[in-house]
């Protein structure tokens, strides 16, 4: 952790790791495991801890903590602010409807996207997935197409701080492939992924532009893999994917 500075305030720092260790399953620890999880001494903890209960973030049940709903208030303020997000949810229920099929937006932060929507259909048996979930960006069709819209610097950075992992027996490991991956999703202006990081799942997703063309999220359509080919899901997907896109950039900038 960074030192205190004129730019940098530790104890704010220290609140939010508590927060976060707080928020690990089960959903209630001990100030020893708090500690253990956010990397402080246990004093340090325990001030953190008597903070957020004075301030009702958070709550003692005997020797557990855990989060109280005012807590959810915190990531609440990011979707909010978010200008595409409250007709976003209208949208992937519509293409949902419309699909039959699981939907999502997530946004990129770093080496990992971040859901900020995911709407499963009953056919998708990952629902433990849900909004401020994780996934390593280079192995989601949704991180993939985002990766793909950075500067080539900055692609290229991603790609060599990367540590390439065989999950699946499908799972691209190579860096120069996926260089290329990423250029051929560029230009085609869509990403597909099919049991790379999950072996039963495979999906399509597309970019979410602003007003000024920059991409600032994605929305994907997840399906079973092995139920359909890039080419069957891009014939069956890609319009209704590519519409949702462009309806929610377009709301966006009427309502902005």
């Amino acid at each position: 952790m960074p030192k205190e500075s004129d730019g940098f305030v530790r104890a704010i720092a220290r609140g939010f790791s508590v927060v976060e260790a707080l928020g690990r399953p089960p959903g209630r620890h001990t100030l020893s495991e708090t500690a253990a999880f956010a990397g402080l001494t246990r004093a340090t903890a325990r001030r953190m801890l008597a903070t957020l209960v004075a301030l009702k973030y958070c709550e003692a049940d005997g020797r557990y903590f855990s989060l109280r709903p005012r807590a959810l208030g915190l990531g609440l303020s990011y979707l909010n602010a978010l200008p595409y997000w409250g007709y976003a949810q209208r949208a992937l229920e519509d293409l949902r409807n419309e699909i039959g099929e699981s939907c999502a937006l997530a946004v990129l932060d770093e080496t990992e996207i971040v859901y900020a929507l995911r709407l499963p259909a009953r056919r998708i048996l990952s629902a433990n997935l849900g909004i401020g979930s994780r996934l390593p960006a280079h192995l989601i069709s949704l991180g993939r197409v985002m990766l793909a819209a950075l500067p080539p610097d900055q692609r290229a950075q991603y790609i060599s701080d990367i540590e390439f992992k065989q999950v699946t027996p499908r799972t691209l490991t190579c860096p120069i492939k996926l260089g290329e991956e990423l250029t051929r999703v560029e230009q085609q202006g869509y990403a597909w992924i099919d049991g790379e990081l999950d072996p039963a799942i495979c999906g399509i997703a597309v970019p979410v532009r602003d007003q000024a063309g920059h991409v600032v999220a994605a929305v994907s359509i997840n399906t079973i893999s092995g139920t359909v080919t890039e080419a069957e899901a891009k014939k069956k997907f890609l319009v209704a994917l590519k519409r949702t896109a462009q309806d929610i950039r377009t709301q966006t900038t009427a309502n902005g």
